[in-house]
Formats: structure tokens, sequence, C-alpha cells
């Protein structure tokens, strides 16, 4: 079950990335829904800072788990985040850069639309 997908600036929610293919529902979109407790909504390209803070932080999205099928993700690949991790490298000042088309509303319940605004791609 999925909430409407729709974007942070209320229109359709657009693709995030499908190589590497992101989201909760492993659909490219950064869509969500009541079985998302992490709130994957904030289509981010990935820096090598952002990486280096993740892995730091008890999360390594750049090392390769083949047993999940997870090649690992490299600078300039894009990805579904959680919304409260993205507010956190806000905060530490290491956050990656945003597609606002492709985050889903739902992270304005975390993110204010000021700070991802700040990292906008468009």
């Amino acid at each position: 079950m999925m909430d409407p997908s729709l974007n942070v600036l209320g229109t359709r929610l657009e693709t995030c990335s499908v190589a590497p293919l992101t989201g909760f529902f492993r659909n490219g979109c950064c869509d969500t829904g009541p079985s998302d407790a992490g709130r994957h909504t904030v289509c981010a390209v990935m820096t090598n800072e952002f990486l280096a803070l993740s892995k730091y932080l008890g999360n390594d999205l750049s090392t390769p788990r083949p047993e999940f099928g997870f090649s690992g993700l490299k600078e300039g690949d894009r990805w579904c985040l959680c919304a409260g991790r993205f507010l956190q490298a806000h905060d530490e000042g290491a956050a990656p850069r945003v597609n606002l088309a492709a985050t889903h509303q739902r992270t304005l319940e975390i993110v204010p639309l000021e700070i991802l605004q700040q990292y906008a791609l468009d």
C-alpha cells in the first residue's frame, strides 16, 4: 500500500533512479506508505562526504551486499534517503544535493521545504 505519488512541489512524483534501483518499494521512485517506517522519501545525489557520514552513523551504503542484491553506492548515484537521515546530514554539514521533483511530499513532515531548497538540483 502506497501513499499518493506526489512530490514536495505538489506535482507528480518523478523517478529518482532505476540504476541503481532505489525506493522503499524498489520501483525507482521515493514512494512511501504505512510500511515504510524509515520514510525513504528524499531523492538525493550521493557524495563521498555523505556516504562517509552514513557509514560512520551505522548505515554503510557504499559497501556491496550481494546477498541482498545491493551493489553499493558511489558518488553521483541517486538514492531514496530516509528523511530523518537527510536532516541529520544537514545538521552535520554533509547533506547531499536533492531532486525536489523526485522527493516525496511526506518528507515535509520531517524536513522543512526551505532546507530541501538549499540543496535543490533544479
